[in-house]
């Protein structure tokens, strides 16, 4: 498949006020695309936009909010007659013990990281049905393939967007419209303002994290030729091949490498 240009594709991101979300802002509008960038922070989208020129339309949305987020679908269809990507990027972690954990804690965060995803994929979806086309590219997580201490509930959650991604990919085959995953591992960002917020296992994993710009770029590359899913980096989508062939042995090597929370 020859790759796509980006130039006047109508781009939606949610979770684009900083971080994976930001960095890809910035290089669909390097392609010429027109990014609509959504999140729950006015002020920090405000600050993206100024600092891309106005180059991108903000809108501040909460993807836990259903009515929100299809009124936000309609009005941007209504304005700029199509969503011709959907980048499915909200989310957050917190890595605690899951008896440590309240169960609103566990709720509101499958509520944002899976139910965020569907919410914003069933607004868009007929919309890209009538235009015969569109691609929907969820920000999943090597999380979701091998799991690790710490975060039963943040791995639930991106497992279910793996699962989610993968199953609305075969049930749209035919329809132009393609289905894509992108599995990070850890990425220095804000996330780990919440989900660490001691430091240790940013400073534990640090041979191991990427920047979101890295993230960024393997969801161009996924926007211009679209596949089924990209492992980043690549080395941990290996680990995770060899987890599910070889699961007895890979967890005990694994766990050293992956626990350090």
């Amino acid at each position: 498949m020859k790759r796509r240009t980006l130039a006047e594709k109508i781009v939606l991101i949610t979770g684009a006020s900083s971080g994976i979300g930001a960095a890809a802002a910035r290089m669909f509008i390097d392609r010429e695309a027109v990014v609509i960038a959504c999140g729950r922070s006015l002020e920090r989208l405000k600050e993206l936009q100024q600092q891309l020129e106005e180059r991108c339309v903000i809108r501040q949305l909460d993807v836990r909010d259903a009515s929100a987020v299809q009124e936000t679908m309609d009005d941007l269809v209504q304005a700029y007659g199509r969503i011709d990507i959907l980048v499915n990027n909200a989310g957050y972690g917190k890595f605690e013990y899951l008896e440590k954990m309240s169960l609103d804690e566990i709720n509101d965060m499958m509520d944002t990281n899976y139910m965020g995803v569907v919410r914003c994929t069933k607004a868009v979806l007929p919309y890209m049905r009538q235009a015969g086309s569109g691609h929907i590219i969820n920000i999943a997580s090597i999380a979701g393939k091998v799991p690790t201490a710490k975060s039963a509930a943040y791995t639930a959650s991106k497992h279910a967007v793996h699962g989610f991604t993968h199953a609305l990919r075969y049930e749209l085959r035919g329809t132009g419209i393609a289905v894509s995953a992108v599995n990070p591992g850890p990425v220095a960002t804000r996330f780990f303002d919440i989900a660490d917020p001691s430091g240790e296992y940013l400073k534990n994993v640090k041979d191991f994290t990427i920047t979101p710009e890295t993230v960024a770029r393997a969801i161009i590359s996924l926007a211009e030729k679209p596949r089924m899913e990209i492992d980043v980096p690549r080395y941990l989508g290996i680990g995770a091949q060899m987890y599910r062939g070889m699961p007895r042995l890979l967890d005990r090597i694994l766990f050293h490498v992956t626990n350090r929370k």
